[in-house]
């Protein structure tokens, strides 16, 4: 199975409105919505209407933009974006400070979601991959049982040992708690060959495709007649038909 998630909904109206524009002509099958940001609350009535699979975008590194956000939110928040945003790699240390500023602005998007999509997320994953920060991995902090996305997937020689080596042991924690897709991919860059592999994959095992239709090239490139031909051979789905292993 082939899932095409459009990551972002909910962060600005360009990108609520181009990912349900995808979604209509099917070239996403999901969705992952960010909380407290400027287009929220119309992104989520929007895709409520459109019966879309809706998952949370857990955010610790961009600004809420959202007038209706508490003071602590906002103080707990703003921690963890500095702490997240010192360089790339601030999100691989455990800062024991910061335990209940994670957990409590998480749990705060949590429920700010279901309160504006009435269910639970189909599934879990972050705003630049900060789901995956330490503080979030070794506290536990996203439910067990969760869906959640993986790291990326590489192809033979595009990354080095010890990047591949991280990921890897990354990705068997994640094995052990969550529920995740065999395969995981971006969509850039645009390649026939390469996206014929992923949809080689996606025939004999699980396979997520994440998307940011809001930037022009990637909202055109959904949109052509070579990316629609090339997933009219795939199996398309979305987390809520991902299987429990």
């Amino acid at each position: 199975m082939l899932i095409v998630n459009a990551d972002d909904i909910g962060r600005c109206k360009e990108a609520t409105d181009s990912a349900l524009a995808c979604y209509r002509r099917r070239r996403v099958t999901s969705t992952s919505a960010m909380m407290f940001m400027e287009d929220s609350e119309r992104a989520a009535e929007l895709a409520l209407m459109e019966n879309i699979d809706v998952g949370l975008h857990i955010n610790f590194c961009e600004e809420f933009t959202s007038d209706a956000v508490s003071s602590r939110l906002l103080e707990y928040h703003d921690r963890i974006c500095r702490f997240t945003g010192r360089n790339k790699y601030s999100f691989l240390l455990y800062d024991p400070r910061l335990r209940n500023h994670f957990r409590y602005v998480f749990q705060a998007q949590y429920e700010e979601f279901i309160r504006l999509y009435k269910r639970l997320p189909s599934h879990m994953d972050g705003h630049k991959h900060m789901h995956l920060a330490s503080n979030m991995l070794f506290d536990g902090i996203i439910p067990y049982g969760t869906k959640v996305r993986r790291n990326f997937t590489f192809f033979p020689g595009e990354k080095g040992y010890m990047n591949r080596f991280y990921r890897h042991a990354v990705d068997s924690w994640l094995q052990r708690r969550y529920h995740l897709t065999d395969y995981f991919f971006a969509l850039l860059p645009y390649d026939a060959v390469r996206i014929g592999c992923v949809i080689m994959l996606a025939d004999a095992g699980n396979v997520e495709l994440m998307t940011h239709p809001q930037f022009p090239g990637e909202y055109h490139y959904l949109m052509s007649d070579e990316y629609g031909q090339a997933i009219s051979k795939a199996h398309l789905g979305n987390y809520s038909a991902l299987q429990d292993p």
